[in-house]
């Protein structure tokens, strides 16, 4: 599904260039479930950044599927990413004047799906995440598990081939963070491809597959053997 070959990007802190990224080859297949760890620093949210479409290499080159996306225009990266990629963060990202529903909706809304689609994906996800009952509550009026289980429903909403996760038990207590982390490990069952950065080892080391980054280079590529 992925393949990336040779992928740099070097960043410039006050005078001092850093390399986020150096030389990275990797390749993962559909329905993998990856995790990504190493110190601060170390390249892994550029790394997602860059598997996610949000910034461009340096030099090197990523294909998504078949496509070269490395190559791509702004505007084509950003069909790409709408199409393909489902992005939860550490801090939800909700927008504080819309409902729970109103936010999982939104991406629906933004590609112009029809109003009776758009129910009935939204209705069968607050459904299976347990957020029917908060459904018209605000995101202050919810707890941090519930926001990010209303932030994981906005990024699966349109079914995407690809779900990033960027430290998406970082705020949440143990109780709430388990929870999140099997909703995720339930979701790449069925079939979506997830890759986590996290800065827990007894949650990085669920994954099937985990790297290790260290100076912007993969310093480790571990598998189960059962995978």
């Amino acid at each position: 599904m992925i393949r990336l070959q040779q992928l740099c990007k070097c960043y410039q802190l006050g005078d001092e260039p850093v390399q986020a990224l150096d030389h990275v080859d990797l390749e993962i297949g559909a329905g993998e479930y990856l995790s990504v760890m190493g110190p601060s620093g170390s390249g892994k949210s550029t790394l997602l950044n860059m598997l996610g479409l949000l910034d461009t290499p340096d030099s090197g080159r990523y294909w998504l599927d078949d496509i070269e996306v490395s190559a791509l225009g702004e505007e084509a990266r950003a069909a790409e990413r709408s199409r393909r990629i489902g992005f939860v963060f550490q801090a939800y990202h909700l927008i504080e004047r819309l409902s729970a529903r109103e936010n999982i909706e939104l991406p629906l809304v933004l590609t112009g799906n029809a109003p009776d689609e758009r129910r009935a994906r939204v209705d069968e996800l607050l459904q299976r995440l347990g957020l029917d009952r908060h459904a018209d509550h605000l995101p202050n009026q919810l707890s941090g598990g519930q926001r990010q289980r209303v932030a994981i429903a906005r990024a699966v909403i349109r079914k995407p081939a690809l779900l990033l996760a960027d430290e998406p038990t970082g705020n949440l207590d143990s109780h709430s963070g388990q929870g999140v982390i099997e909703l995720l490990e339930e979701l790449n069952g069925e079939g979506i491809t997830l890759v986590m950065v996290t800065h827990d080892p007894a949650m990085g080391k669920r994954a099937r597959r985990r790297l290790w980054m260290q100076d912007g280079k993969l310093i480790k590529d571990e598998q189960d053997a059962h995978a």
